[in-house]
Formats: structure tokens, sequence, C-alpha cells
């Protein structure tokens, strides 16, 4: 096998064990430990949904939103509901910012997101 051929080779497989390990990590359960603060992964899905993670920010938590299912059933919902937790975690001194297509996340009070440009 030539040099080249090697690397690649090696390099899939790297790429399969850390997308292996990457996809045990979420399914590792844990206890709770008493902390100051959390980072809770959440999913957008409802109105009532907007309390619930407005009550996490109040309490000093970092929120992982997940909005993939607004996007695909109802994107101008997903957007009224963006701009209406835009203006709750401005109002506590909180910031947000897209990860991705599908997440998002928020922070409470204090805790500023450095965004690119």
């Amino acid at each position: 096998m030539s040099f080249v051929g090697k690397i690649l080779n090696r390099s899939q497989k790297d790429n399969m064990d850390i997308e292996d390990f990457l996809n045990t990590i979420d399914t590792e359960t844990q206890e709770v430990e008493d902390a100051d603060a959390y980072v809770k992964p959440m999913f957008l899905k409802a109105d009532t949904d907007l309390k619930t993670i407005a009550k996490e920010l109040k309490d000093g938590n970092t929120v992982l939103l997940n909005v993939s299912e607004l996007i695909k059933r109802n994107p101008v919902r997903l957007k009224e509901q963006i701009n209406k937790l835009k203006r709750f975690t401005d109002e506590i001194d909180g910031d947000m910012a897209r990860i991705s297509e599908e997440k998002m996340i928020l922070t409470p009070a204090r805790i500023k997101i450095i965004k690119r440009k």
C-alpha cells in the first residue's frame, strides 16, 4: 500500500473511532451533581416550552436549544418564538447565538457569547 493510501486508511479509521466515540457520549448516564449552574439541552416544540426555557435562564442555566421540530413544521412560528426568546434574553442581560441549522445556545444574565463576524 502506498504512503498516501496508508495515511488515508488511518485517517478514515480514526474518523470512525471519533464518530463512534462522539455518538456514545450522549448515551452515558450520569448522576446530576449539585452545581452552581447547568448546561441543559432542550427542545422548542410549542409555546409552553418558552416558559420552561425562560425559567432555566432565570435560574442561571445555559440552554442548548434544538429547534429542528419547528423548522420542519412551521418556520414562521419558529421565527416568532425566536424573536420572543431574543427579547427575553435582552431583558435579563443574557445572550443567544446560533450553533448550527437546528441548534442555538441561550445564556443567562452576565454571560456573553463571542460571535464571529
